[in-house]
Protein backbone atom coordinates (compact mmCIF):
# COMPACT_ATOMS: atom_id res chain seq x y z
CA UNK A 1 0.00 0.00 0.00
CA UNK A 2 1.29 3.38 -0.47
CA UNK A 3 2.71 5.16 2.26
CA UNK A 4 0.63 7.78 3.72
CA UNK A 5 1.00 9.98 7.23
CA UNK A 6 -1.39 8.42 9.15
CA UNK A 7 -2.23 9.93 13.36
CA UNK A 8 -4.74 7.35 14.54
CA UNK A 9 -5.97 3.91 14.11
CA UNK A 10 -6.73 1.70 10.89
CA UNK A 11 -8.21 -1.65 9.74
CA UNK A 12 -6.59 -3.02 6.56
CA UNK A 13 -8.29 -5.85 5.39
CA UNK A 14 -6.54 -8.73 3.77
CA UNK A 15 -7.94 -11.01 1.83
CA UNK A 16 -5.21 -13.75 1.75
CA UNK A 17 -6.94 -17.30 1.89
CA UNK A 18 -8.43 -20.32 -0.05
CA UNK A 19 -11.86 -19.78 -1.74
CA UNK A 20 -14.02 -22.20 -1.92
CA UNK A 21 -15.00 -24.09 -5.24
CA UNK A 22 -18.62 -24.22 -6.04
CA UNK A 23 -20.14 -26.78 -8.72
CA UNK A 24 -21.45 -25.36 -11.44
CA UNK A 25 -25.33 -26.85 -12.27
CA UNK A 26 -24.83 -29.91 -14.05
CA UNK A 27 -28.60 -30.21 -14.38
CA UNK A 28 -30.03 -28.08 -16.42
CA UNK A 29 -32.06 -29.01 -19.93
CA UNK A 30 -31.52 -27.59 -23.33
CA UNK A 31 -34.60 -28.64 -25.35
CA UNK A 32 -34.30 -27.00 -29.23
CA UNK A 33 -38.40 -27.75 -31.24
CA UNK A 34 -41.15 -26.35 -32.82
CA UNK A 35 -43.98 -24.82 -31.01
CA UNK A 36 -45.77 -23.05 -33.91
CA UNK A 37 -48.78 -21.83 -31.50
CA UNK A 38 -46.57 -20.82 -28.60
CA UNK A 39 -47.27 -17.30 -27.49
CA UNK A 40 -44.47 -14.71 -29.30
CA UNK A 41 -44.44 -12.53 -26.52
CA UNK A 42 -43.44 -15.60 -24.29
CA UNK A 43 -41.09 -17.81 -26.39
CA UNK A 44 -39.55 -15.52 -28.84
CA UNK A 45 -38.15 -17.71 -31.95
CA UNK A 46 -34.67 -18.48 -31.94
CA UNK A 47 -33.83 -17.00 -28.40
CA UNK A 48 -33.09 -19.44 -25.63
CA UNK A 49 -36.45 -19.03 -22.79
CA UNK A 50 -36.12 -20.35 -18.97
CA UNK A 51 -39.31 -21.97 -18.58
CA UNK A 52 -40.11 -22.35 -14.71
CA UNK A 53 -43.34 -24.34 -14.53
CA UNK A 54 -45.64 -26.02 -16.69
CA UNK A 55 -48.29 -22.76 -16.16
CA UNK A 56 -45.57 -21.02 -18.42
CA UNK A 57 -45.23 -24.27 -20.92
CA UNK A 58 -48.62 -23.74 -21.59
CA UNK A 59 -47.87 -20.81 -23.58
CA UNK A 60 -46.20 -23.14 -25.69
CA UNK A 61 -49.24 -24.43 -27.38
CA UNK A 62 -50.03 -28.50 -28.10
CA UNK A 63 -49.07 -28.46 -31.62
CA UNK A 64 -45.01 -29.31 -32.33
CA UNK A 65 -42.88 -30.67 -29.85
CA UNK A 66 -41.61 -28.58 -27.50
CA UNK A 67 -44.41 -29.13 -25.18
CA UNK A 68 -44.31 -32.96 -25.39
CA UNK A 69 -40.75 -32.27 -24.79
CA UNK A 70 -40.86 -30.28 -21.59
CA UNK A 71 -44.18 -32.52 -19.90
CA UNK A 72 -42.16 -35.38 -20.44
CA UNK A 73 -39.21 -34.14 -18.57
CA UNK A 74 -41.27 -32.52 -16.05
CA UNK A 75 -43.06 -35.97 -15.42
CA UNK A 76 -39.61 -37.41 -14.30
CA UNK A 77 -39.39 -34.17 -11.42
CA UNK A 78 -38.05 -31.56 -13.26
CA UNK A 79 -39.58 -28.12 -13.69
CA UNK A 80 -36.50 -25.50 -14.80
CA UNK A 81 -35.89 -26.17 -18.66
CA UNK A 82 -34.56 -23.88 -21.38
CA UNK A 83 -36.05 -24.15 -24.90
CA UNK A 84 -35.29 -22.74 -28.37
CA UNK A 85 -38.32 -22.67 -30.26
CA UNK A 86 -37.90 -22.09 -33.88
CA UNK A 87 -40.32 -21.89 -37.04
CA UNK A 88 -42.14 -24.55 -38.21
CA UNK A 89 -42.02 -25.16 -41.99
CA UNK A 90 -44.86 -26.92 -43.98
CA UNK A 91 -42.10 -29.48 -45.45
CA UNK A 92 -39.47 -31.36 -42.89
CA UNK A 93 -36.46 -30.56 -44.42
CA UNK A 94 -37.20 -26.73 -43.72
CA UNK A 95 -38.05 -27.65 -40.46
CA UNK A 96 -34.69 -29.97 -40.10
CA UNK A 97 -33.01 -27.03 -41.59
CA UNK A 98 -34.50 -24.87 -38.59
CA UNK A 99 -33.98 -26.76 -36.14
CA UNK A 100 -30.21 -26.64 -37.56
CA UNK A 101 -30.13 -23.35 -37.64
CA UNK A 102 -26.90 -21.14 -38.42
CA UNK A 103 -23.98 -20.71 -35.69
CA UNK A 104 -23.11 -16.98 -37.04
CA UNK A 105 -27.08 -15.80 -35.66
CA UNK A 106 -27.42 -18.37 -32.79
CA UNK A 107 -30.70 -19.55 -34.43
CA UNK A 108 -31.75 -23.38 -34.17
CA UNK A 109 -29.47 -25.58 -32.05
CA UNK A 110 -26.97 -22.83 -32.12
CA UNK A 111 -29.16 -20.72 -29.55
CA UNK A 112 -28.10 -22.83 -26.65
CA UNK A 113 -25.05 -21.29 -26.93
CA UNK A 114 -26.76 -18.07 -26.10
CA UNK A 115 -28.27 -19.90 -23.01
CA UNK A 116 -25.88 -18.62 -20.47
CA UNK A 117 -25.84 -14.68 -21.31
CA UNK A 118 -29.67 -14.86 -22.07
CA UNK A 119 -31.36 -17.09 -18.97
CA UNK A 120 -28.46 -17.31 -16.50
CA UNK A 121 -28.27 -20.75 -17.07
CA UNK A 122 -26.07 -23.28 -19.11
CA UNK A 123 -27.61 -26.32 -20.26
CA UNK A 124 -26.04 -29.53 -19.72
CA UNK A 125 -27.97 -32.26 -21.12
CA UNK A 126 -29.12 -31.39 -25.05
CA UNK A 127 -31.75 -33.07 -26.73
CA UNK A 128 -33.84 -31.97 -29.65
CA UNK A 129 -36.79 -34.81 -29.69
CA UNK A 130 -38.52 -35.36 -32.71
CA UNK A 131 -35.34 -34.81 -34.43
CA UNK A 132 -32.49 -36.94 -33.71
CA UNK A 133 -33.78 -39.86 -34.76
CA UNK A 134 -34.34 -41.91 -38.43
CA UNK A 135 -32.81 -43.86 -40.85
CA UNK A 136 -29.46 -45.12 -40.28
CA UNK A 137 -29.05 -45.72 -43.86
CA UNK A 138 -29.03 -42.28 -44.11
CA UNK A 139 -25.92 -41.43 -42.21
CA UNK A 140 -25.09 -39.13 -39.55
CA UNK A 141 -27.95 -36.89 -38.07
CA UNK A 142 -27.35 -33.44 -38.85
CA UNK A 143 -29.06 -32.44 -36.19
CA UNK A 144 -26.89 -34.52 -33.85
CA UNK A 145 -23.77 -33.53 -35.41
CA UNK A 146 -24.56 -29.98 -34.35
CA UNK A 147 -25.48 -30.73 -30.77
CA UNK A 148 -22.50 -32.37 -30.31
CA UNK A 149 -20.35 -29.39 -31.66
CA UNK A 150 -22.61 -27.08 -29.00
CA UNK A 151 -21.91 -30.02 -26.20
CA UNK A 152 -18.26 -29.75 -26.40
CA UNK A 153 -18.42 -26.25 -26.15
CA UNK A 154 -20.90 -26.16 -23.08
CA UNK A 155 -19.00 -29.43 -21.24
CA UNK A 156 -22.25 -30.96 -21.85
CA UNK A 157 -24.15 -34.06 -23.34
CA UNK A 158 -26.69 -35.38 -26.24
CA UNK A 159 -29.41 -37.62 -25.61
CA UNK A 160 -30.29 -39.08 -28.77
CA UNK A 161 -32.81 -41.10 -30.34
CA UNK A 162 -32.50 -44.35 -31.85
CA UNK A 163 -34.26 -45.11 -35.12
CA UNK A 164 -37.59 -46.78 -33.41
CA UNK A 165 -37.65 -49.94 -36.09
CA UNK A 166 -35.46 -52.86 -35.20
CA UNK A 167 -32.34 -53.72 -32.98
CA UNK A 168 -30.82 -54.04 -36.04
CA UNK A 169 -31.12 -50.62 -37.48
CA UNK A 170 -30.29 -49.59 -33.72
CA UNK A 171 -27.40 -51.17 -33.73
CA UNK A 172 -25.66 -49.78 -36.89
CA UNK A 173 -27.40 -46.15 -35.90
CA UNK A 174 -24.75 -46.51 -32.67
CA UNK A 175 -22.01 -47.37 -35.34
CA UNK A 176 -22.20 -44.13 -36.80
CA UNK A 177 -20.99 -42.48 -34.14
CA UNK A 178 -18.13 -42.27 -31.85
CA UNK A 179 -18.50 -39.05 -29.31
CA UNK A 180 -18.40 -39.47 -25.52
CA UNK A 181 -20.60 -36.73 -25.02
CA UNK A 182 -23.09 -38.39 -27.09
CA UNK A 183 -25.93 -40.80 -25.03
CA UNK A 184 -28.05 -43.00 -27.59
CA UNK A 185 -31.98 -44.27 -26.46
CA UNK A 186 -33.79 -47.54 -28.31
CA UNK A 187 -36.37 -47.90 -28.53
CA UNK A 188 -39.12 -44.80 -28.17
CA UNK A 189 -42.12 -44.90 -25.27
CA UNK A 190 -45.81 -44.97 -25.41
CA UNK A 191 -47.28 -42.20 -23.40
CA UNK A 192 -51.14 -41.49 -22.16
CA UNK A 193 -51.92 -38.13 -24.50
CA UNK A 194 -54.70 -36.28 -22.98
CA UNK A 195 -55.18 -34.11 -26.19
CA UNK A 196 -56.15 -36.89 -27.74
CA UNK A 197 -56.75 -38.79 -25.55
CA UNK A 198 -55.20 -42.13 -26.39
CA UNK A 199 -51.85 -43.64 -26.03
CA UNK A 200 -49.14 -42.64 -28.58
CA UNK A 201 -45.91 -43.34 -29.35
CA UNK A 202 -43.38 -40.76 -28.13
CA UNK A 203 -39.50 -39.83 -28.32
CA UNK A 204 -37.81 -41.06 -25.12
CA UNK A 205 -34.90 -38.70 -25.20
CA UNK A 206 -37.55 -36.42 -23.44
CA UNK A 207 -38.02 -38.86 -20.76
CA UNK A 208 -34.25 -39.50 -20.68
CA UNK A 209 -33.37 -36.07 -20.26
CA UNK A 210 -35.47 -35.28 -17.47
CA UNK A 211 -34.23 -38.26 -15.67
CA UNK A 212 -30.67 -37.60 -15.72
CA UNK A 213 -31.60 -34.46 -14.48
CA UNK A 214 -33.11 -35.22 -11.83
CA UNK A 215 -30.97 -37.68 -10.57
CA UNK A 216 -28.19 -35.06 -10.57
CA UNK A 217 -30.57 -33.18 -8.07
CA UNK A 218 -31.14 -35.98 -5.82
CA UNK A 219 -27.60 -37.93 -5.99
CA UNK A 220 -24.68 -35.79 -7.98
CA UNK A 221 -23.74 -35.78 -11.56
CA UNK A 222 -21.71 -38.61 -10.79
CA UNK A 223 -23.95 -41.30 -10.89
CA UNK A 224 -25.06 -43.17 -13.67
CA UNK A 225 -28.48 -42.47 -15.09
CA UNK A 226 -28.83 -46.45 -15.53
CA UNK A 227 -31.55 -48.88 -13.95
CA UNK A 228 -33.49 -45.92 -12.81
CA UNK A 229 -37.61 -45.90 -13.32
CA UNK A 230 -38.68 -43.54 -15.83
CA UNK A 231 -42.06 -41.75 -14.94
CA UNK A 232 -44.86 -40.86 -17.31
CA UNK A 233 -44.40 -43.48 -19.93
CA UNK A 234 -47.11 -46.74 -20.31
CA UNK A 235 -44.64 -49.04 -22.34
CA UNK A 236 -42.31 -49.20 -25.06
CA UNK A 237 -42.61 -49.16 -28.84
CA UNK A 238 -41.92 -52.38 -29.05
CA UNK A 239 -40.93 -55.04 -26.63
CA UNK A 240 -37.31 -55.27 -24.86
CA UNK A 241 -36.25 -58.77 -24.00
CA UNK A 242 -34.27 -58.92 -20.73
CA UNK A 243 -32.94 -61.40 -18.50
CA UNK A 244 -30.17 -59.88 -15.37
CA UNK A 245 -28.00 -62.95 -16.05
CA UNK A 246 -28.52 -64.21 -19.57
CA UNK A 247 -25.96 -62.40 -22.29
CA UNK A 248 -28.36 -63.68 -25.23
CA UNK A 249 -30.71 -60.70 -24.67
CA UNK A 250 -31.84 -57.79 -26.90
CA UNK A 251 -31.17 -55.15 -23.91
CA UNK A 252 -27.97 -56.55 -23.34
CA UNK A 253 -27.14 -56.73 -27.16
CA UNK A 254 -28.23 -52.90 -27.29
CA UNK A 255 -26.29 -52.16 -24.21
CA UNK A 256 -22.81 -54.01 -25.53
CA UNK A 257 -23.74 -51.56 -28.91
CA UNK A 258 -23.86 -48.29 -26.93
CA UNK A 259 -27.18 -48.42 -26.87
CA UNK A 260 -29.41 -47.23 -23.57
CA UNK A 261 -32.47 -49.17 -23.86
CA UNK A 262 -35.47 -49.21 -21.73
CA UNK A 263 -36.54 -52.85 -19.97
CA UNK A 264 -39.48 -53.67 -17.75
CA UNK A 265 -38.15 -54.59 -14.21
CA UNK A 266 -40.12 -53.24 -11.03
CA UNK A 267 -41.28 -50.84 -13.34
CA UNK A 268 -40.24 -49.22 -16.41
CA UNK A 269 -36.34 -48.67 -16.50
CA UNK A 270 -33.61 -46.63 -18.34
CA UNK A 271 -30.88 -49.41 -18.66
CA UNK A 272 -27.49 -48.51 -19.88
CA UNK A 273 -24.36 -46.57 -18.46
CA UNK A 274 -22.35 -46.08 -22.22
CA UNK A 275 -22.08 -43.09 -24.33
CA UNK A 276 -20.57 -44.07 -27.78
CA UNK A 277 -16.84 -43.19 -27.12
CA UNK A 278 -14.15 -44.89 -28.91
CA UNK A 279 -11.21 -44.42 -26.30
CA UNK A 280 -12.09 -47.02 -23.00
CA UNK A 281 -11.50 -44.60 -20.56
CA UNK A 282 -14.35 -42.39 -21.01
CA UNK A 283 -16.85 -45.09 -21.93
CA UNK A 284 -19.38 -44.47 -18.89
CA UNK A 285 -21.79 -41.21 -19.60
CA UNK A 286 -21.42 -40.53 -15.87
CA UNK A 287 -17.25 -40.36 -16.04
CA UNK A 288 -17.55 -38.33 -18.62
CA UNK A 289 -19.82 -35.69 -17.16
CA UNK A 290 -17.77 -35.85 -13.89
CA UNK A 291 -14.75 -34.82 -15.28
CA UNK A 292 -16.51 -31.88 -17.12
CA UNK A 293 -18.83 -30.64 -14.09
CA UNK A 294 -14.98 -30.76 -12.15
CA UNK A 295 -13.57 -28.87 -14.82
CA UNK A 296 -15.99 -26.03 -15.30
CA UNK A 297 -16.20 -25.52 -11.68
CA UNK A 298 -12.69 -25.14 -11.04
CA UNK A 299 -12.81 -22.61 -14.14
CA UNK A 300 -15.22 -20.73 -12.97
CA UNK A 301 -14.15 -20.49 -9.51
CA UNK A 302 -10.71 -18.69 -10.10
CA UNK A 303 -12.12 -15.06 -11.41
CA UNK A 304 -10.76 -13.36 -8.54
CA UNK A 305 -7.33 -14.80 -9.10
CA UNK A 306 -6.94 -13.14 -13.02
CA UNK A 307 -4.72 -10.13 -12.97
CA UNK A 308 -3.54 -10.54 -9.85
CA UNK A 309 0.19 -9.88 -9.13
CA UNK A 310 2.34 -12.85 -8.39
CA UNK A 311 3.19 -13.96 -5.11
CA UNK A 312 3.90 -17.12 -3.05
CA UNK A 313 0.34 -16.39 -1.34
CA UNK A 314 -1.28 -16.24 -4.79
CA UNK A 315 -0.15 -19.69 -5.87
CA UNK A 316 -0.72 -20.99 -2.29
CA UNK A 317 -4.37 -19.58 -2.32
CA UNK A 318 -5.20 -21.39 -5.92
CA UNK A 319 -3.45 -24.81 -5.27
CA UNK A 320 -5.78 -25.19 -1.58
CA UNK A 321 -8.39 -23.80 -3.16
CA UNK A 322 -8.33 -26.35 -6.12
CA UNK A 323 -7.56 -29.30 -3.42
CA UNK A 324 -9.89 -28.34 -0.64
CA UNK A 325 -12.39 -28.83 -3.75
CA UNK A 326 -11.07 -32.32 -4.61
CA UNK A 327 -10.91 -33.22 -1.17
CA UNK A 328 -14.67 -32.34 -0.50
CA UNK A 329 -15.85 -34.45 -3.66
CA UNK A 330 -13.36 -37.41 -2.64
CA UNK A 331 -15.41 -37.29 0.79
CA UNK A 332 -19.10 -37.03 -0.70
CA UNK A 333 -18.33 -39.88 -3.17
CA UNK A 334 -17.67 -37.52 -6.62
CA UNK A 335 -14.72 -38.94 -6.55
CA UNK A 336 -11.88 -41.28 -5.50
CA UNK A 337 -9.57 -39.66 -4.89
CA UNK A 338 -7.99 -35.87 -6.55
CA UNK A 339 -3.86 -34.28 -5.80
CA UNK A 340 -2.79 -31.07 -6.78
CA UNK A 341 0.38 -30.38 -7.50
CA UNK A 342 3.11 -26.93 -8.96
CA UNK A 343 5.32 -28.29 -11.99
CA UNK A 344 8.56 -26.50 -11.67
CA UNK A 345 9.53 -27.89 -15.04
CA UNK A 346 6.71 -26.09 -16.58
CA UNK A 347 6.65 -22.62 -14.30
CA UNK A 348 9.84 -21.39 -15.08
CA UNK A 349 11.21 -17.75 -14.68
CA UNK A 350 10.03 -17.34 -19.28
CA UNK A 351 6.86 -18.68 -18.16
CA UNK A 352 5.67 -16.90 -15.18
CA UNK A 353 7.42 -13.45 -16.29
CA UNK A 354 5.17 -13.91 -19.49
CA UNK A 355 1.98 -13.81 -17.12
CA UNK A 356 1.52 -17.63 -17.33
CA UNK A 357 0.66 -20.37 -14.63
CA UNK A 358 0.73 -23.76 -14.54
CA UNK A 359 -1.33 -25.79 -12.15
CA UNK A 360 -1.78 -29.72 -12.60
CA UNK A 361 -3.96 -31.93 -10.61
CA UNK A 362 -5.47 -35.62 -11.74
CA UNK A 363 -8.70 -36.83 -10.41
CA UNK A 364 -10.23 -40.50 -10.62
CA UNK A 365 -14.10 -40.60 -11.41
CA UNK A 366 -16.04 -43.70 -10.12
CA UNK A 367 -17.09 -45.81 -12.44
CA UNK A 368 -20.52 -47.48 -12.00
CA UNK A 369 -20.82 -50.73 -11.21
CA UNK A 370 -21.86 -52.46 -14.32
CA UNK A 371 -21.51 -56.47 -14.11
CA UNK A 372 -21.88 -57.92 -10.59
CA UNK A 373 -20.52 -61.89 -10.46
CA UNK A 374 -21.36 -64.40 -7.69
CA UNK A 375 -18.88 -66.99 -7.47
CA UNK A 376 -20.84 -70.35 -6.19
CA UNK A 377 -19.23 -73.55 -4.64
CA UNK A 378 -20.38 -76.90 -3.56
CA UNK A 379 -19.23 -77.52 0.10
CA UNK A 380 -19.88 -81.29 0.73
CA UNK A 381 -17.93 -80.96 4.19
CA UNK A 382 -21.69 -79.37 5.29
CA UNK A 383 -22.84 -83.35 5.03
CA UNK A 384 -20.20 -84.50 7.74
CA UNK A 385 -21.66 -81.15 10.14
CA UNK A 386 -25.02 -82.80 9.50
CA UNK A 387 -24.14 -86.13 10.48
CA UNK A 388 -22.43 -84.41 13.57
CA UNK A 389 -25.37 -82.38 14.55
CA UNK A 390 -27.59 -85.46 14.67
CA UNK A 391 -25.49 -87.80 16.36
CA UNK A 392 -25.01 -85.19 19.21
CA UNK A 393 -28.98 -84.72 19.49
Amino acid sequence: MPDQFLHGVEVVQIDDGLRPIQTVKSSIIGFVGTAPDADDAVFPENTPVLITGPRMAASLGEPGTLRDAYLAAYAQGVAEIIIVRVPHAQDAPTTLANIIGDETAYSGVWGLLAAGSVTGQVPRILAAPGFTSGDPGEGVNPVVSALLSIAQRLRAVVIKDGPNTTEADAITDAGLYGDDRLYIVDPAVRAFDTVSASTITRPASGYVAGLLSRRDREKGFWWSPSNQEMRGITGTARPIGFQMSEPATESNRLNEAKVATIIRQNGFRLWGNRSTATDPIWAFLSVRRTADMIYESIEAAHLWAMDRPFSAQLLLDIRDSVQAYLDTLTTRGALLGGRVWLDPELNTEATLKAGKLYLDFDIEPPAPLERLTFRAHRNGSYYEELVATVIAS
